[in-house]
């Protein structure tokens, strides 16, 4: 995932941009089903968000369907067993 910039005082909450980008990288193949998405650590280091923000990202693309989280092991691209 390359570097994306994030409008902290655009209308679309920050949360969501990140969500976005993520759903378009799920979207366009760039991750795949069982592919391990961006930690919340990855996420503060790429777009210096706070973990809040990151976790709100994560619960996004939960609702959307486009990932599961496996306690223990990370959240994946949903579509085949991680």
């Amino acid at each position: 995932m390359t570097t994306r910039p994030i409008r902290h005082d655009g209308p679309t909450p920050v949360y969501l941009q990140i969500a976005d980008y993520i759903a378009a990288d799920i979207a366009s193949g760039a991750l795949a089903p069982g592919d391990r998405i961006p930690t919340e650590t990855d996420m503060h280091g790429e777009w210096g968000v706070a973990r809040t923000t990151a976790r709100r990202a994560v619960a996004e693309l939960r609702e959307r369907e486009l990932v599961v989280t496996v306690p223990q092991r990370g959240t994946f691209v949903a579509g085949s067993e991680a």
